[in-house]
This record gives C-alpha cells, sequence and structure tokens, in this order.
C-alpha cells in the first residue's frame, strides 16, 4: 500500500519537526517518519542551548596542532579511535584543507547568517506557540583557567564582532560576580549575551505537539528501508509496513543521512561526530547560566529541576557504546570551573551523533539529480540552534517563494 502526501520528511528530530512546522504552517500537507520517537536521536541529549557565539567554525588556523595532540588521549576532547576507514580520512583531510583564515570567515559569515536567523525565529516561535520548554534568554559564560588560553583566544571577540555578535570581556572577579559557583582558578572569559537556553527534550515535544496540531502526521517506529528511483525523482519511499509517495521529499535524518543516501548514489560528507552527556539532579551550588569550560571543552547547563555536563568529539563510526573515560571526563573537566560539577544523583548517561561535514556547514538544499528531493542535514553540533532558519529556508524552496536567507552557502552542490 503506498500512502501519498505532498510533503514527506524522513527524521522527526528538531530539523525534520522544523522543516514540518513551516511547511505546515505554508499550507503543505506533511508527512514525518522516524524510526523512533520525535526528537530520541541526537536532539534528545545534546546541552540545549541556543548559540550564535558558536557561529565561527571548527576549521581554523592551528586547530591541526591541536588536535593532534588530542588524538593520543582518550579522555581529550577531541578523539579519533584508530582503525582503517578510507572514508572517514578522507574527510579528515578535507577538514584540514580547510584550516587557513580564508576558508574560515567565509564559513563564519554564512553560519553567523543562518544562526542569527534562527535565535530570532526561535524566539518567536517559542512565544508566539507558548513552548513550555523553560526558554531563557541569559546569555552564556564561556571561561578559562589558563592565562595563556585565554590569550590565545583573542581571534574569538574579533571574529563575532565582526559578524555583529556582542560579546563582552570579563575578569575572573566580573565573573563570580556574576556567577559565584565558579572556582577561584577561573581567571577571565566572555559573555555572550545573545545566547539562550531550552530543555532540548521538551523543546522537540512541544514541537512535536504543535505540529501534530496544524495536521501534520508523524509516523514513529517505523525504518526507511530503501527507495523506488525513477530518472529524476524518489518515485516511492519504501518502509517497514507501508510505501511513501509525495511530491516533495526531505532528508533530514542527521548523521544517518550519509547511509540512507547511498542508496540514492548520493554520496553526502557527513562522519558521525560521537558526544557524551550526563544529566543529574541539580547541585546544591549550581550555575544560574550555561557555561563553557574552554580548555577542556566541557558544557554546563542549568535548568529547575536537572543539569546536565556534555561536549566531546568522538569519530568512532556509529559504535553506540558509552566510553566511561570520556563520560567521567566531562566531571572531571566541569570540576575544574565550578564548585559542584555535578549533582548528587545521576538521572542519565547518554551518547549521540551529530552529522559532521568538513566545512562545518550543513547541507540544505535540492539534491543533485532528483527533482523532489530536499536534503536537510549535516548541522554539526548546532542543530538546536539552527533549526527554525533550517525549517524556514526549506519551505521557502520547498514552496518555490523567495528564501529569506540566501541558500547558496548550504547548498549540497558545494561539494562538486
Amino acid at each position: 500500500m503506498t500512502q501519498r502526501s505532498e510533503v514527506l520528511i524522513l527524521g522527526a528530530g528538531v530539523i525534520g519537526l522544523s522543516s514540518a512546522y513551516f511547511l505546515a504552517k505554508a499550507g503543505r500537507e506533511v508527512v514525518v517518519l522516524d524510526q523512533g520517537e520525535p526528537g530520541c536521536g541526537a536532539s534528545h541529549g545534546n546541552c540545549g542551548t541556543i548559540t550564535p557565539s558558536h557561529a565561527p567554525p571548527l576549521a581554523k588556523p592551528g586547530m591541526l596542532r591541536q588536535a593532534v595532540t588530542w588524538m593520543v588521549q582518550s579522555d581529550a576532547p577531541f578523539y579519533v579511535r584508530p582503525r582503517f576507514d578510507p572514508v572517514l580520512w578522507r574527510w579528515l583531510w578535507q577538514f584540514a584543507r580547510r584550516c587557513n583564515w580564508a576558508d574560515f570567515e567565509q564559513a563564519l559569515n554564512a553560519k553567523a547568517r543562518l544562526l542569527l536567523s534562527s535565535r530570532r525565529l526561535l524566539g518567536e516561535l517559542i512565544r508566539s506557540e507558548v513552548l513550555d520548554c523553560e526558554f531563557a534568554e541569559c546569555g552564556h559564560l564561556t571561561v578559562f583557567r589558563d592565562p595563556a588560553a585565554l590569550a590565545a583566544f583573542d581571534w574569538w571577540p574579533r571574529a563575532l564582532a565582526s559578524v555583529g555578535i556582542e560579546v563582552h570581556a570579563l575578569d575572573g572577579d566580573a565573573l563570580r560576580a556574576r556567577e559565584p559557583t565558579l572556582r577561584p582558578e577561573v581567571i577571565g572569559g566572555f559573555d555572550t549575551p545573545i545566547d539562550a537556553e531550552f530543555k532540548p527534550d521538551r523543546f522537540v515535544a512541544e514541537l512535536a505537539r504543535v505540529v501534530r496540531g496544524l495536521g501534520v502526521r508523524i509516523v514513529g517506529g517505523t525504518q526507511v528501508t530503501g527507495f523506488a528511483r525513477g530518472r529524476d525523482r524518489i518515485e516511492r519511499v519504501n518502509a517497514d509496513a507501508d510505501d511513501y509517495a509525495a511530491e516533495h521529499i526531505v532528508l533530514a535524518l542527521g548523521a544517518w543521512s550519509p547511509l540512507l543516501a547511498r542508496q540514492l548514489a548520493l554520496r553526502l560528507p557527513i562522519q558521525p561526530g560521537k558526544g557524551y552527556s550526563i544529566t543529574s539532579s541539580v547541585p546544591r551550588r549550581a550555575p544560574t547560566v550555561p557555561i563553557v569550560c574552554r580548555e577542556r571543552s566541557v558544557a554546563i547547563t542549568p535548568w529547575r529541576d536537572s543539569y546536565r555536563v556534555g561536549s566531546t568529539m568522538e569519530f568512532s563510526g556509529y559504535d553506540d557504546s558509552l566510553n566511561r573515560t570520556r563520560l567521567e571526563a566531562l566531571v572531571r573537566g566541569a570540576a575544574e570551573y565550578v564548585v559542584d560539577p555535578i549533582g548528587a544523583t545521576r538521572i542519565e548517561e547518554w551518547c549521540g551523533w551529530r552529522p559532521m561535514t568538513h566545512d562545518d556547514m550543513p547541507i540544505i538544499g535540492a539534491a543533485p539529480g532528483l527533482k523532489n528531493l530536499m536534503l536537510a542535514t549535516g548541522h554539526g553540533m548546532l542543530g538546536m540552534s539552527m533549526s527554525a532558519a533550517t525549517g524556514l529556508l526549506v519551505a521557502d524552496l520547498v514552496c518555490g517563494r523567495p528564501p529569506q536567507i540566501d541558500p547558496a552557502p548550504y547548498a549540497p552542490t558545494r561539494f562538486g
């Protein structure tokens, strides 16, 4: 049996649901398929931060030297599990080629446009739809213990200022006045007022509720198994129980996107970047705003009734095992910056994959050679932050409207 709709979205994470929201608002009939429930993947266990301040791309001069140092440390923020994987090494080579200031500036500007638009749209969406997700426009702190590391980070506020993002430098005393839970060893850092936070699982659940109210049908527990491809379009999407056909299909499967795209002879330069988080009860002395502990690359996010430490980047394929060394490195790292690094009760230990492109920009646009396939993937660690602007851009492109953001920097064709 073939089920038909105007738009079929593959993936019920934050990107798929955001696309469904804006498409439904535009009057399109939308069906969303996912192998799990909405937001059960990377949308679930991330740190729930909305961060235009993360516009600077990962690839920059000096990153290769730092990455090589980290690669030999099993608990370092960046880790590549030793193995023979030509696709991964080709990806790393392409990443390495972009560690120059010209490519850095190009990616910075493109990411900033999407992030700033999404920050505005997220605020509007949460307020207009009355989403219960602990949304707080509280800014973020990026803090340092090492004077040399802080001095070497002088490029960061300059990069943010160049794209119109406000950043305030603070010494250790000013940081502790703002956040008394910071340890005396913290010597300085930055406040980025534009950044915000929410509980990611609550946001996705609320977004799913809203899109269902707009008439979107979300089909969970459905595995996409393949495609029936015509000369220049996808005729059917094969799933466990039924087949699906649509005028437009949106591939928004995050880190799983390249595996499915391969069946369509599409090569997406995406690697699964494994991240970890620990969610606990609220510590006795918890910070009131999200904090990035810079030298250790550990992020801390406080909420009303829970608390999360997370981050790290591990390239180990689709291995879903919890590496306890890397998990505990989050707690050890946080303990160097805040008085109480974690709450007394651990609620969840989690790992998941971010879809990492080698140029650190998402892939949004029509798939080469397939007239009815739209790609919306490759958002790296910024899926939450970029979600609303991505959803609106997908809706603009599907509906044939003039896009509010120039889609060229994110087009799949940029990879040749």
